[in-house]
């Protein structure tokens, strides 16, 4: 049997407002707050749309790792304490139905391509009774890495998840054209709204910490965020970093991950293992973003990179593989940071080697400006209309 673990019990009528509209019910189902992008987004999100009147509640199948934030109205579904993915996902199959169905949720939200395969076996268990979906697409659909015969496959099920979900949202312009190309879905059921990476106070923060850190060591001090994976390709940083560090420079990579002792071990058989560091998953981001020199993203593919955006709205100069169709208009076309193909260490390690430590004032306010259109404040606003839009039209439909 499912066991459900609610934090706050909410009621659906006030006494005082019997005459007012119910508010707008909106459920985030999650496999747990994994210390990623797509998760501490979606928690930003929650809060941002509970400050706004509507009712949202986030269901995990596993709540051992704490919220990034304090957060109300969280449900932990699970039928045990376990870990692996196909067990939360069949924790979320088992125990979301019934909240859909006591809580009359109007709309369900999937923070990021990871819980597309709930939400599209969601609307096959619940058919006609399942809420609209509303899809975040939080990576690259393309997916180069993949074999060519499992992308074969791959892109059928991008064609069922245009079929079952019924409106997804792109967190960057480019995005579209990409969207309705391999999902196979007409334009209006496509929205773009620039991912909430950060939030007004986040962007003061990083400029203060940036402004205020004191960078009078020798040599260059290079910074990588990221999970130790092959998606991130830290090896072709390493390898970069080998061929121009001088005996003052230094990289560090923030994150964790199954490729850690392949990198300590690459580090060392290219005689830079003391000048590499990887301390691990680090948060907050502030005294490593305001002590680097430069931020360098290797990555063979990604969505809308949020340590990108952090590192802009830091004002870093900004070393980025071209790796998703958003890329180049992250960074302005080459006026906010170098673009160089994916894989390519000779170019990335020339760009290393260029890099400026000391730029002109302009050019990190133009970044920390290109950082504003992805706060919360800024998105807040479009999702809950786009949210309200969705549980309008099926409310007609009924």
């Amino acid at each position: 049997m499912v066991a459900i673990k609610t934090r706050v019990a909410r009621s659906r009528i006030n006494p005082d407002c019997q005459n007012d509209p119910p508010p707008l019910r909106v459920l985030t189902f999650l496999y747990s707050f994994a210390p990623g992008g797509v998760e501490r987004i979606a928690a930003r999100l929650h809060a941002a749309w509970a400050a706004r009147g509507v009712d949202s509640r986030i269901v995990l199948a596993d709540a051992r790792i704490a919220a990034p934030m304090p957060l109300t109205a969280v449900t932990q579904i699970a039928a045990e304490p376990r870990s692996g993915t196909l067990a939360r996902f069949v924790a979320l199959l088992r125990g979301v139905p019934a909240i859909i169905a006591a809580d009359r949720v109007d709309v369900l939200f999937c923070a990021g391509n990871t819980y597309t395969a709930p939400a599209v076996a969601l609307r096959l268990l619940l058919g006609r009774t399942c809420p609209p979906i509303l899809a975040k697409i939080s990576n690259d659909l393309l997916r180069p890495d993949m074999p060519w015969l499992v992308r074969v496959f791959y892109r059928r099920w991008l064609r069922i998840q245009g079929r079952y979900i019924d409106h997804f949202v792109g967190m960057a312009p480019a995005m579209r054209g990409e969207i309705a190309h391999l999902i196979g879905v007409a334009q209006d059921r496509i929205s773009i709204i620039e991912d909430p990476a950060l939030s007004d106070a986040d962007i003061a923060r990083l400029a203060r910490v940036r402004d205020g850190a004191l960078r009078t060591r020798p040599g260059r001090h290079y910074l990588a965020i990221g999970r130790l994976a092959p998606q991130k390709n830290f090896a072709l940083l390493l390898d970069a970093f080998a061929r121009i560090a001088q005996p003052d420079d230094r990289l560090r990579i923030l994150g964790e991950g199954p490729e850690r002792a392949a990198l300590e071990a690459q580090a060392a058989r290219l005689g830079i293992a003391d000048q590499v560091a990887l301390p691990g998953h680090t948060d907050p981001l502030d005294i490593w973003l305001g002590a680097a020199d430069a931020f360098v993203l290797s990555s063979d593919f990604e969505g809308v990179p949020a340590v990108v955006i952090e590192a802009l709205a830091a004002g870093l100069p900004i070393i980025a593989t071209d790796c998703c169709v958003s890329m180049a208009d992250l960074l302005g076309h080459g006026t906010l940071g170098t673009l160089i193909p994916v894989g390519n260490v000779a170019a990335l390690a020339a760009a290393m080697a260029t890099i400026a430590t000391a730029e002109l004032e302009a050019t990190m306010q133009a970044r920390r400006a290109a950082a504003q259109r992805f706060t919360i404040e800024h998105a807040t606003g479009k999702y809950v209309a786009l949210l309200a839009m969705l549980a309008k039209t099926r409310a007609a439909q009924r």
